[in-house]
Order: structure tokens, then C-alpha cells, then sequence
């Protein structure tokens, strides 16, 4: 074979090696109908439980790659911080907290973070280690509260509905206790601290997520909130970003009907989905 001839040979042969790989390329690739639209990335601030556990299972799932979202849990121990960063910019939306709370917040701090949805309940509930029910709660008890202001008006709400004791209309710490019939003698403390308190009070009212990180198990329960409760937990974010379509897809996955039946599944009822 001549130089040439070799030469148009090879020249042939590397285009249709180019045009095989250029196929190739071509039938792998996905359709734009099966390719999810990328959304970027979005932080979320979370408490570990349930919140964190929710997100993450979004992942687990797929259900956020499918939406082409990518999701970026921080977790946060404490009801302070959270806001904070999502006011600053570290976070985008966050989800710990009921609606009362973030405008207690937005009040105090003077700012205006606003409420996306309601995405579940953690029922708020009164927690004992010396008594299994109710009725043996003694006269004079001791019982400890969160010291948060949206959160003790919940826990006092909580005790009056139940006839333990009488309040304002709107009670915000235990002197606006009006009627305690039991003479219980009621502790403010810290929100993260309460299920220590139980090894020394004889009844305490704790948040599920503090309460299921300590391993507080549903037995142990004598009062919990009801489906009516007013206090599902919201996904917030900055009023800056509230048509952001990160935070919408975000809402969406979280209220999903496969989202809600995990949640059911996952905390055999104990946390109730928004409807």
C-alpha cells in the first residue's frame, strides 16, 4: 500500500472511530425528559431529630436527586442558633421550629423570616420516671417546663387543657398560672436539659426531638398533644427567598405522600405529618 493510500486509510479509519465514540456518546447520554432540571444546592438548618433524620431520608431516597436538588444538612443542638444562621446567610431555610416560636423570634430579634408550611407535629408531652399514670401524679409534684417563651405557653396550655391546673388566655411563664389546685411546684429550664431533669423532678414536659435524642420512649408518657395541636414544626427560610424555587421543591418533597408514610413508619405515630 502507498504512502498516501495508508495514509487515507488511517485518515478514514480515525473517522469512523470518532463518529462510533460520537454515537456512542449520543445513546448513553439521557433525554432532556429523563435528565431532572439541576436547582442547585440549598443549606438547611435542622435539629437531629426528627428534622435532620427527614432530610436525610429526602436523600436516602432519591427523592431529592430526582428533583434535582441537592441538600446540605447542618444540624444544630439548641433552638438559638438556628435562626441566626439562616438570618446571617450561612443557611437557607431551616426546619425546628413551630410558627409561635418563629414569631417570638422575628418579634425579639426584629426580623422577618418567614413560615413556608407546616411540615409535621412533634407532639409536645408531660414525661415521668416515678409514675405511670396521670392520676398518680401526687399533689405537690415536681415538674419541670422549657424555659423558651413560645414553648412554656405550649407546656402550660398542655396542663390546663388537661385540668391540672388554670391559666390566662395567654400564658407565657408560670406566673400566669392563675388556679393550681395541686400545688405543683413547676421549674423553668432549659429546652435541651429536660430529660436530665426527670432523674430528679417527678414530671417533665419535653420537645420529642429532645426527648427521642435521650431515648424517652412513648411509655414513659402521661399527657401528650393531639393532632389539633397548633404547633407543627414549619420550613422557614428569609422572605428573600420564599419563591425561591430550591425552597418550593424542597416543601414539596418534605410533604410529599411518600415523605408522609415515612414519617408515620418511622416514629410508629409519635410524629404526625401535616396534612
Amino acid at each position: 500500500m502507498s504512502g498516501i493510500s495508508r495514509r487515507a486509510a488511517l485518515s478514514a479509519s480515525a473517522l469512523l472511530v470518532t463518529a462510533g465514540l460520537a454515537l456512542a456518546g449520543c445513546s448513553s447520554a439521557p433525554s432532556g425528559s429523563d435528565a431532572p432540571e439541576s436547582l442547585g444546592s440549598i443549606s438547611v438548618g435542622a435539629t437531629a431529630t426528627p428534622a435532620g433524620e427527614i432530610l436525610q431520608h429526602l436523600i436516602d431516597s432519591g427523592q431529592a436527586a430526582d428533583a434535582g436538588l441537592d441538600i446540605q444538612i447542618q444540624l444544630y443542638s439548641d433552638y438559638t442558633t438556628p435562626n441566626q444562621a439562616l438570618s446571617d446567610g450561612t443557611n437557607d431555610a431551616n426546619l425546628f421550629q413551630h410558627e409561635p416560636f418563629l414569631d417570638t423570634y422575628n418579634e425579639e430579634a426584629g426580623d422577618d423570616l418567614v413560615s413556608v408550611g407546616q411540615v409535621y407535629l412533634p407532639p409536645l408531652a408531660l414525661y415521668s420516671k416515678s409514675v405511670d399514670d396521670l392520676d398518680d401524679l401526687p399533689d405537690g409534684a415536681t415538674i419541670a417546663v422549657p424555659n423558651d417563651a413560645s414553648n412554656e405557653s405550649r407546656s402550660l396550655l398542655l396542663l390546663a387543657a388537661s385540668g391540672l391546673i388554670e391559666t390566662t388566655d395567654a400564658p407565657t411563664t408560670i406566673a400566669d398560672i392563675t388556679a393550681n389546685p395541686h400545688d405543683y411546684e413547676f421549674s423553668e429550664i432549659d429546652a435541651a436539659s429536660l430529660p436530665q431533669a426527670l432523674d430528679e423532678k417527678d414530671a417533665a414536659i419535653v420537645n420529642f426531638n429532645f426527648a427521642s435524642a435521650a431515648g424517652l420512649s412513648s411509655d414513659l408518657q402521661l399527657l401528650s398533644e393531639g393532632e389539633d395541636s397548633q404547633y407543627y414544626n414549619i420550613l422557614a427560610t428569609r422572605a428573600d427567598l420564599e419563591d425561591d424555587p430550591r425552597v418550593t421543591a424542597l416543601y414539596a418533597l418534605l410533604t410529599s405522600d411518600e415523605t408522609k408514610q415515612w414519617i408515620l413508619d418511622q416514629y410508629d405515630g409519635l410524629v404526625i405529618p401535616a396534612a
